[in-house]
């Protein structure tokens, strides 16, 4: 068969890239290592945050903007609630990178919010404790994406559209031809126009002689059983929470049942691993130390672990992502090193690849992911 696209990893931005390809009318072949929606990289784990006042950098906002657009589109074809509004509070010191940050971009972009000092963080939302210097931002958009549903939305819209769809197939190589790239698998060989490459945690293998330096970190996930029930996680807010020393913790509302618990976690607060050396094992002393930082903001959270699980961030060195055409090819596109805050872009990252691979451009800001920047020469 001929193929126009060749998308190699499934996960959250590849199953996007696919569907957009293929809704565009092209003759798209995904490949995937491991099964659909799987565990072992990044796009698991329930629950991912989305908000548009974003600390990273407001130059996010115009792409978050889009991507709302498209997780309502998303919402519609799919027929399945691939994200929910909650609101989300953004909580910490005046001039932690959580607060400032996100009021910088929210002032910039004149997104709708709302700063709460630490009193009125208590009487509005009675589950936090903040610390008496603390305020909080809070967003009425904010809310979660699922991260399950949202590759299974888009790989069976994908195949609606067209693609063909390969998963428990491992790609060995690619390398460009005159006609376009050819991709070696365990299976076989393929060719194609155009290749986009969406590794997640793999990207040091498969994307090593393009120089980008990505270090893979294990994070850990976390589901506490509230004193009482979740009756009082039910309509809740996500939140993010700084403290003096920079640490960050987020977490979710009760979003799995009456015994499915509260999910909340670190923040890049991992150790280096590769998807073949990571500790899926989570410890004693890791589920200790989760419980006690979440008790000083959200005493009534403080109960039993009911489970755990690991994932991996592919961070680069500005924890800023990289996608583009690759400098030196015509053919190759590629998007990794989402740094462990990238999911909420997926369906507008499909979008900017599908422009990329079909016309070498987009009309989207992606100058903040130009690959240039990192590698040294």
């Amino acid at each position: 068969m001929v193929h126009d696209v060749i998308v190699i990893g499934l996960g959250g931005m590849g199953s996007a890239a696919a569907y957009h390809l293929a809704a565009r009318g092209q003759r798209v072949l995904g490949l995937e290592k491991f099964s659909p929606a799987h565990d072992r990289g990044s796009s698991h784990g329930g629950s991912r945050i989305i908000r548009q006042s974003y600390f990273e950098d407001p130059a996010y906002v115009p792409l978050l903007l889009r991507a709302y657009e498209l997780w309502a589109a998303l919402a519609a074809d799919s027929q399945q609630e691939v994200y929910r509004i909650t609101g989300g509070l953004f909580i910490g010191p005046p001039d932690c990178l959580t607060v400032a940050g996100s009021l910088k971009a929210s002032c910039q972009w004149e997104l709708p919010h709302e700063v709460l000092d630490a009193a009125e963080i208590r009487s509005r939302f009675p589950n936090f404790t903040p610390d008496s210097g603390d305020i909080a931002l809070y967003e009425d958009k904010a809310g979660f994406a699922r991260p399950e549903l949202t590759v299974q939305a888009h790989l069976a819209l994908a195949e609606q559209a067209g693609a063909t769809l390969q998963f428990g197939e491992q790609v060995l190589e690619w390398a460009e031809t005159a006609a376009g790239v050819t991709v070696q698998t365990d299976r076989g060989t393929y060719t194609a126009g155009q290749l986009v490459i969406c590794p997640g945690a793999w990207a040091p293998q498969l994307l090593a002689e393009f120089g980008i330096p990505i270090t893979v970190e294990r994070q850990v996930l976390y589901w506490l059983d509230p004193a009482g029930g979740t009756a009082p996680f039910v309509d809740h807010p996500i939140f993010i929470d700084e403290s003096a020393d920079g640490m960050q913790i987020y977490g979710f509302p009760a979003i799995d049942g009456a015994r499915g618990g509260v999910k909340v976690a670190f923040f890049r607060k991992g150790v280096v691993c590769t998807p073949d050396t990571i500790d899926r094992t989570v410890y004693d002393r890791e589920i200790r130390e989760m419980r006690e930082r979440t008790a000083e903001l959200l005493p009534v959270l403080d109960g039993p672990c009911l489970h755990s699980a690991t994932c991996m961030y592919s961070n680069t060195p500005d924890q800023h992502f990289v996608i583009a055409r690759h400098p030196g090819s015509e053919n190759v596109t590629v998007a990794c090193g989402f740094s462990g805050h990238g999911f909420k872009f997926v369906p507008v990252v499909g979008e900017i690849l599908a422009d990329l691979a079909i016309t070498g451009s987009t009309a989207h800001p992606i100058s903040l992911f130009d690959p240039r920047r990192l590698v040294t020469t």
